[in-house]
């Protein structure tokens, strides 16, 4: 019976005889047979590749991963001691650690950008808008700067923006203390009015 099996399914006794041998594989593997690693590639690619798809669920992925596990393969055949499980089973194992760790990754950078996401959806305003209202005040300041007079924009500029007290703006510009005053009060009179600023 079994041989009728064989024959209708196109297999004889030789070729049953001569099929490939996982762990003889990977013996001749390990010592850098690239042609033993052929062969194992040929018998292992398809069972692995199974496995990772019902892991990663994602076929570019899970071909990526075959890959990896096969390259892995090739590297580390001479880990491989029959005494401590078949081949197959030593083969599965590595594709599925690799499989998982693969999951974990994806997971762990979809939790990265969540967090990413959350941090950036919870800050309590829009920092564009907000860098484009401040240069708009900073153009309307400068605007409203240069509609002052000269002796006025110089004193303002000294006192504000370089933070000098009236009397520092008086000695430096060697100008009485009551007149720089003047200057200040009147140039900040026109500053608020021109920014529209509530009194």
């Amino acid at each position: 019976m079994a041989e009728r099996v064989r024959r209708i399914a196109g297999v004889n006794a030789a070729d049953e005889a001569r099929a490939p041998d996982p762990e003889a594989l990977l013996l001749q593997v390990a010592r850098g047979d690239e042609g033993a690693f052929e062969r194992l590639y040929e018998l292992v690619s398809a069972p692995v590749f199974g496995l990772v798809r019902r892991i990663v669920r994602d076929p570019a992925q899970s071909e990526e991963v075959t890959q990896e596990v096969l390259l892995e393969l090739w590297r580390t055949a001479a880990r491989f001691s029959p005494e401590r499980g078949s081949a197959m089973t030593w083969v599965m194992t590595l594709a599925h650690r690799r499989a998982v760790d693969r999951v974990r990754s994806a997971q762990s950078a979809t939790d990265r950008e969540d967090r990413a996401y959350r941090r950036e959806a919870s800050r309590p305003f829009d920092e564009v808008a907000e860098q484009v209202g401040t240069r708009l005040e900073h153009e309307q300041v400068r605007r409203c700067l240069s509609s002052l007079t000269d002796l006025q924009r110089e004193s303002v500029e000294l006192a504000y923006y370089r933070g000098l007290t009236y009397r520092e703006v008086a000695e430096l510009l060697d100008t009485p203390l009551g007149t720089i005053k003047t200057r200040l009060r009147d140039g900040l009179i026109r500053m608020r009015d021109c920014l529209g600023v509530a009194r």
